[in-house]
C-alpha cells in the first residue's frame, strides 16, 4: 500500500511532527513503518481518518488517556463514549458558571445563599477514620475508592440512619494547588470501638463530639470542585447570617447515606457548629 511521509501526513492531517510524534509514543497513532536507518516514520492514507478524530477530540480537551480508550472502539460504541465524555463536560462547565456568578455576586457586594441550607443535631460518635494528604481530583478519587475498600473488606457493623453514614472531611482545600487533607471517617458503635479498631490497623479510632451543623442537600450524584466551593461558600453565607451560631473547627464535610458500601444514594454537604454565639 502506498505509505506517505510524516511530513505529508502532517500537512494532510493537520497535525504536527511534534504531535505525531507524541501520539506515536502513547500508542494512539503509531506510524506503519519507520525506517530502520533514519528512524523516519512514514503512515498509511487510511490512518487521516483515526489522525482526525484524535486532532478533534483534542479541541474537545478530552484527555489523551481517555481518548486512547475511545480509539478502539466500535462507532457506536464510540460515538456513546464520547457523548458521555461531552456531557460530563458540559455539567462541568455549568458549575463552574454558578461558581463564576456567584463570585461575581460577591465581589459586587453582595452575599447570597444559592442552596437551600438546613440544620440538624449530631450525636457524639466514635469514628474509624484514615487521613491523608491528596492533591487534585485523581487523587481524592483514588483515596475515596480506597477507603471503600476497606470498608468491603472488614465489613464493620452499621449504625442506622444519617449518624451511621461514612463521611468525608474537607480539612482544607483539595485542588492541584491544595493538598488538603481529607479524611474519610466511619462510624461505628461505642462499645465495639476499641475492638473493631484492633481489627483494622489501617484505620485510627476517634471520637468526634456531638455538635450542630448546618447542611445542604446535593443529591445522589457526584459534584466537581466548582459545585464544592459554591456549596461550602453558601455554607459560610448563611452561617454569617446567623448571630447565634459560631462554625466549629471540625471541617467541611460530605456525608453518603448508603445502602450498601460503595453505592451512594444521597450525599449532602455540612458545616458543623459549636452552638456558641459568636462573640
Amino acid at each position: 500500500m502506498h505509505q506517505i511521509s510524516i511530513g505529508e501526513f502532517a500537512r494532510r492531517s493537520r497535525l504536527s511532527a511534534k504531535a505525531l510524534r507524541l501520539y506515536d509514543e502513547l500508542g494512539l497513532l503509531p506510524p506503519a513503518r519507520v525506517d530502520a536507518e533514519s528512524s523516519y516514520r512514514f503512515y498509511e492514507p487510511g490512518q487521516l481518518k483515526q489522525a482526525r478524530l484524535i486532532a478533534a477530540l483534542r479541541q474537545l480537551q478530552v484527555p489523551l488517556a481517555e481518548i486512547k480508550a475511545i480509539l478502539p472502539l466500535e462507532p457506536v460504541q464510540a460515538a456513546e463514549r464520547v457523548r458521555e465524555v461531552w456531557a460530563a463536560t458540559e455539567a462541568e462547565h455549568a458549575s463552574r458558571r454558578a461558581l463564576a456568578a456567584y463570585l461575581i455576586d460577591e465581589l459586587s457586594g453582595k452575599r447570597s445563599v444559592m442552596y437551600e441550607v438546613s440544620t440538624r443535631e449530631m450525636p457524639e460518635r466514635s469514628l474509624l477514620c484514615v487521613k491523608r494528604n491528596v492533591t487534585g481530583v485523581d487523587q481524592a478519587w483514588a483515596f475515596g475508592k480506597e477507603f471503600i475498600a476497606l470498608l468491603r473488606r472488614y465489613q464493620l457493623p452499621q449504625i442506622p440512619g444519617r449518624a451511621g453514614a461514612f463521611f468525608c472531611i474537607y480539612w482544607g482545600e483539595v485542588s492541584e494547588d491544595s493538598d488538603g487533607p481529607m479524611e474519610w471517617c466511619r462510624p461505628v458503635p461505642a462499645d465495639q470501638a476499641e475492638v473493631l479498631a484492633a481489627r483494622c490497623p489501617e484505620l485510627t479510632l476517634r471520637v468526634e463530639p456531638a455538635h450542630r451543623e448546618a447542611f445542604v442537600k446535593t443529591g445522589d450524584g457526584q459534584i466537581d470542585g466548582a459545585d464544592w466551593q459554591v456549596v461550602s461558600r453558601s455554607l459560610e453565607a448563611w452561617s454569617e447570617q446567623q448571630p447565634d451560631i459560631l462554625p466549629a473547627d471540625l471541617g467541611v464535610r460530605s456525608t453518603y447515606l448508603a445502602s450498601e458500601v460503595g453505592r451512594d444514594t444521597y450525599q449532602d454537604f455540612a458545616v458543623p457548629f459549636n452552638g456558641q454565639p459568636r462573640g
